[in-house]
């Protein structure tokens, strides 16, 4: 509870189990993002990375810690009214490698896609190198980070040349 708090985030958190068949119940949403399959404890990741805070007006329910068959844990989020940008998919890759991302109209899932890493990423996240000009306070310098491999995820910073892996650069 002290870490939502410290993040400043206010979420609906649901964990509504039903006694008698010890299965998961969580409502459909009308339109919006399922973020399935994250890895157990890294639902607020996901969160953070998209720039979701609570203040948005939007509707998040977080589910953590569920059983899965897949992953054997696992966290889901859902985000009521907001449909997120193919690079805000691929961003999920930096946290939560495994997700899968669905899109619902009408209480009806009209696309799916699972997250890869994106070749380029800018602005989101900040070097590691304190001498980086990107950390540098009146730089104008974007942080940008280059693809340089995929499995596992691996980028260099486009000004210092240093490498980081995508669980990194959080």
């Amino acid at each position: 509870m002290l870490r939502l708090a410290a993040l400043g985030l206010i979420f609906l958190i649901v964990f509504l189990l039903c006694s008698m068949s010890k299965e998961l119940i969580v409502s459909k949403i009308e339109s919006g993002t399922v973020i399935d399959h994250i890895p157990a404890g890294r639902a607020l990741a996901v969160l953070r990375v998209l720039g979701i805070t609570g203040r948005e007006g939007l509707r998040v329910a977080l589910v953590m810690n569920v059983e899965s068959r897949k992953l054997g844990r696992k966290d889901i989020v859902k985000i009521e009214g907001r449909e997120l940008t193919a690079d805000e998919v691929n961003i999920i890759s930096a946290v939560a490698p495994t997700a899968t991302i669905n899109i619902v109209r009408n209480y009806e899932v009209v696309k799916k896609f699972k997250v890869t890493p994106p070749e380029v990423i800018r602005g989101r996240f900040r070097c590691k190198n304190p001498t980086c000009i990107t950390n540098a306070p009146r730089e104008p310098a974007e942080p940008t980070f280059l693809l340089v491999r995929r499995e596992p995820p691996l980028f260099v910073c486009a000004y210092c040349g240093r490498y980081h892996e995508l669980g990194d650069l959080l």
